[in-house]
């Protein structure tokens, strides 16, 4: 059962230098040469099982910050505002899918070596966890405020992978009267089975869950979209800097500007025969 507040990735940067075209490339407020290191804690962690080869890939979500300038006096979010939210594994940096499932997106993994000078996973776990697997063991460990996990399981079965995700149990109801409950909570990550390569995926859903019994689940997955010609005016209007300044206006790198930052919202929902658990910390 891991202990997911307790639970860190940390990564040192590449020490900074300019771009040959963007003023705040990277969102950095700094000088030629500077590094920092990054910290933040994990939300979830999703395991891959290859049947055929015995060999299980990890994959975890970190905690999220809006797009920002780092590290200035004052000024640190950046508007039009975006989310900055971190999926990998062990090697490398997974993409989060800004498209719907049935659509591909032209992304790949990144190797963590190249992205980051240095980095590292410290991974905690509870003792000891209990599993309950009756619907009265979980009203009562909710009640009594237990620290309480949940892992779902689900096969795909067209290429014998099994995926395991698990999460703390941030939400859910109970009724102690019908011994009944319902877990609806996030965030977590799906792997884009799609992407499989043998050794990893390419992408990555990010997803909200719910379920009320031990054999079904289902996930929302979150995609981008674009927002309505009349709203563009005010979301995309700067304030402050602006992420995309160039040093010299009449010198613009290829595909320039970029897009602007887009809403994302919960969708697609995944409907799943699984195996649930849910796990307890003994209570201190």
């Amino acid at each position: 059962m891991i202990d997911f507040p307790r639970s860190f990735f940390t990564w040192k940067t590449f020490p900074w230098q300019a771009d040959p075209y963007y003023k705040y490339a990277g969102g950095f407020i700094g000088k030629e040469g500077d590094t920092r290191h990054v910290r933040f804690n994990l939300e979830a962690r999703c395991a891959i099982f290859d049947e055929s080869s015995g060999k299980t890939t990890e994959l975890f979500v970190g905690a999220p910050c809006r797009s920002e300038y780092t590290i200035p006096r004052h000024n640190f979010f950046q508007i039009p505002s975006d989310e900055f939210r971190m999926a990998f594994s062990h090697s490398h940096q997974v993409p989060i899918a800004r498209r719907p499932s049935s659509e591909a997106e032209p992304v790949a993994a990144r190797a963590l070596s190249a992205a980051f000078q240095e980095h590292s996973l410290c991974l905690k776990e509870q003792p000891h966890p209990i599993e309950l697997r009756a619907s009265e063991q979980v009203v009562e460990a909710t009640l009594a405020n237990a620290l309480l996990n949940a892992r779902c399981a689900y096969r795909e079965p067209q290429s014998n992978l099994q995926v395991t995700v698990e999460y703390p149990v941030n939400l859910i109801n109970v009724n102690r009267k019908d011994a009944t409950f319902q877990v609806c909570t996030g965030p977590l990550i799906l792997p884009d089975l799609a992407t499989w390569h043998g050794q990893g995926v390419d992408r990555v859903f990010l997803a909200q869950v719910a379920f009320t019994a031990f054999d079904y689940v289902e996930f929302i997955l979150r995609r981008d979209v674009a927002a309505a010609t009349e709203e563009r005016a005010w979301l995309h209007q700067v304030q402050g800097r602006d992420r995309l300044e160039l040093h010299d206006p009449d010198n613009r790198p290829p595909g320039y500007p970029p897009a602007r930052p887009s809403p994302k919202v919960y969708h697609e929902v995944w409907g799943l025969p699984a195996e649930n658990v849910l796990l307890r910390a003994p209570n201190l």
